[in-house]
This record gives C-alpha cells, structure tokens and sequence, in this order.
C-alpha cells in the first residue's frame, strides 16, 4: 500500500513537472529580434501590454536610432515607461505609438527599459 502511494506521488510530480516545462517554453525565442535600419535611422519597435515584447532586442551601436513603442488597449504597468539612460519616464496612451530618440551617443552598451514598478522590462543590445 505504501509503495504504491509513493509510486502514484512520483508520477503526479513528474506530471506536474511536465506541464510546467512546457508551459515555461512556449513562445520562448531564444534569438533576439533585430533592429531595422531604414535611410541611416535604426527603428526598434516594442509592443507595451502586460509586459514588453520582444524583450531583448539586438541592434547597431553608434547610430541615431528610434524606439517606437506600440500600445494597444494596454491599461496594465507596461504603460509607464521608464529608461534611466536616458533620463526617460512616461505614461503612454493606452493606444497608439510614442516614438523615442536615442542619439548615436546614447546607442551605446545595454539600454534597460522597465515599467514604473520594476516588473516588466525589455532590453536593446547595442553591438
């Protein structure tokens, strides 16, 4: 009797296990997106609503280059938008676009961006 409660406590574990992995993995993309360059300009699009997507961006260091925002019915905290570098805080509309401008001196290093309360963030790699 013993045996078989322990048998059935693994295997409801493992499955417990199972589900919790593949649900951790789905929509995971393990490549970070690419920054566009368009007539010298790099646009970076970020999408604000119940976090940042995507999260971390790889882009070109030492170009002018254009944060573009997107919310689109986004009433959560990812519509307060915080980027210390760049002495940056807002409260964006709950649709529509704010356009950002990073200089070429500013597109530097890793640029960390973050809801006014620390729980969601989004990261652009300048490389």
């Amino acid at each position: 009797m013993i045996i078989a409660f322990a048998i059935s406590a693994v295997l409801v574990m493992w499955a417990f296990w199972i589900v919790s992995v593949k649900q951790s993995d789905e929509g995971v993309n393990t490549e970070a997106p690419i920054a566009t360059i368009v007539d010298g300009k790099q646009i970076i699009d970020i999408t604000a609503k119940g976090g940042y997507s995507p999260r971390v961006v790889v882009a070109k260091a030492g170009i002018p280059t254009m944060l573009r925002i997107n919310t689109n019915g986004t009433f959560d905290c990812s519509a307060s938008v915080v980027i210390p570098k760049l002495s940056y805080q807002k409260f964006l509309q709950p649709s529509g676009t704010e356009d950002i401008e990073i200089t070429a001196e500013k597109a530097q290093g890793t640029l960390q961006g973050l809801c006014s309360m620390g729980m969601y963030n989004f990261q652009i790699k300048f490389q």
